[in-house]
């Protein structure tokens, strides 16, 4: 029972050699993000088969609405996962407790905050939109459920990256493969034996969340060796929680402007009509396993990153950054091969359509080498932000996706109007993003060298 003990305790990642901890951390995270993929694709996969290609639209056309209004805990599970791994490198068990006390405290005012509001605003902004008549109240009560439950979501999110800061990367992954394999069977249950149809979905969704919530506050429970979780901590210290909000708040930002740019696309995807929204469901839902790698090596960084800035080992931070980068260009050439070979059978899952499945593919050839730049943009991101540098990921994202991205995709839409295509051609949109990535990536790599991240240690 030793091994497994060791198995799941936190790992020290300013010892040994910085590729192999990288690498042993990524592993499991990277398995775990897989699992909390098939959320949303076993979402998509029983209501395409068992409703229609139309309710599959429906649960696409709400993503980016749910991304922008939960931008709240990605900013306070960034903000506390940065903390969490300096405190932890540099050994100061006062500050971690009072940090981790704090977050949870945060995350339920948040919680109830997002509830209320995002229910609110959810049909207001899908009309906004212009998202079709059809598809319009499966997507109002596919959100309204989500931000009903939504304190489930939050605290997963932020306490598992409490637990990846501390360097356990595993209770994550096992509790999150638990709750996985809960949102399967709720899902055909609620769907094909029950017929709920989107809202059956939601609801499996919601609950599972909540499993796995429970399952990471039970574990920092156990992990009385580290830190303290007393009722004494669990209250707004002024210093903790203003540090999360710093680093937090740009990584927050960050994923509101990119969920902003999503919703003004998706306001383009739309007028393209059913089919076109079906299938950039379908491409998202390939892309967002596509890209897992990348933000499991981005988080590894992060935590790396934040440990050795604790501990003062700032060459082992250069040394983890070269090598965690060149693991993670590895992967994602592989990831991009993989797609131009098999990509066709893996948009046949989604549907029966053949129209769908080769429109869908036309659209992944164009961002398949993308996701190699996406590589530099995550890895060295994630040394910046875990060396307590949020603001310069921040500013880069702006330019990507608002200076860059947006403007390109209905300027080229715009361009390519034609007797044949009088809307323009949709291949535009995804041309677009890959622009704004290989863009990105320079960028990344000329603000990482500049150094400038080094001098930003919280601890």
């Amino acid at each position: 029972m030793e091994w497994l003990k060791k198995l799941f305790a936190p790992v020290d990642m300013t010892v040994g050699r910085p590729w192999e901890d990288i690498l042993i951390f990524t592993v499991p995270m990277l398995i775990g993000n897989i699992a909390q993929q098939l959320y949303n694709t076993v979402d998509s996969v029983v209501v395409g088969k068992y409703v229609g290609d139309n309710a599959l639209a429906a649960v696409g056309s709400a993503g980016p609405i749910l991304n922008l209004l939960i931008v709240l805990f990605i900013g306070i599970s960034v903000g506390a996962s940065i903390m969490v791994s300096q405190y932890f490198g540099a050994r100061n068990r006062e500050d971690l407790s009072r940090t981790i006390g704090s977050c949870i405290v945060l995350t339920g005012l948040a919680s109830l905050f997002v509830m209320v509001v995002a229910t609110m605003l959810s049909r207001p902004l899908l009309v906004l939109l212009g998202t079709p008549d059809s598809i319009l109240d499966w997507c109002t009560s596919y959100l309204h459920i989500l931000f009903l439950g939504v304190a489930g979501m939050a605290y997963y999110n932020i306490l598992s990256g409490v637990l990846r800061g501390l360097g356990d990367s595993i209770s994550a992954l096992v509790y999150l493969i638990v709750a996985s394999v809960t949102n399967i069977v709720l899902d055909l249950v609620f769907v094909a034996q029950f017929k709920m149809g989107v809202a059956g979905v939601a609801l499996a969704t919601v609950i599972a969340q909540a499993v796995s919530a429970i399952l990471c506050l039970w574990k920092l429970a156990r992990m009385r060796d580290l830190f303290d979780m007393k009722w004494s901590y669990m209250r707004l210290s002024k210093m903790h929680t203003m540090n999360i909000i710093k680093l937090g708040v740009p990584s927050g930002v960050t994923q509101a402007i990119m969920s902003m740019a999503m919703l003004v696309v998706q306001s383009l995807t739309n007028s393209f009509g059913e089919q076109f929204i079906a299938a950039n469901v379908i491409v998202m839902r390939v892309d967002g396993f596509a890209m897992l790698p990348n933000f499991s090596f981005g988080t590894a960084m992060t935590t790396y990153a934040g440990q050795n800035i604790g501990a003062r080992a700032h060459v082992r931070v250069t040394q983890g950054a070269k090598q965690g980068t060149l693991m993670g260009l590895g992967v994602s050439a592989a990831i991009t091969a993989g797609i131009l070979l098999f990509g066709r059978s893996l948009m046949s899952i989604f549907t029966n359509t053949e129209a769908l499945v080769e429109m869908s593919m036309n659209m992944m050839r164009i961002l398949a080498v993308g996701y190699i730049a996406m590589a530099v943009i995550q890895c060295l991101s994630g040394v910046m932000r875990g060396a307590g540098d949020t603001m310069t990921p921040m500013w880069i994202s702006l330019v990507m996706t608002i200076i860059i991205r947006v403007p390109l995709a209905y300027g080229l839409v715009y361009l390519t109007r034609s007797t044949q295509f009088p809307q323009g051609r949709k291949e535009c949109i995804f041309v677009s993003l890959l622009i704004s990535w290989l863009i990105g990536a320079v960028m990344t790599a000329v603000c990482y060298k500049r150094g400038k991240w080094k001098e930003k240690a919280v601890s």
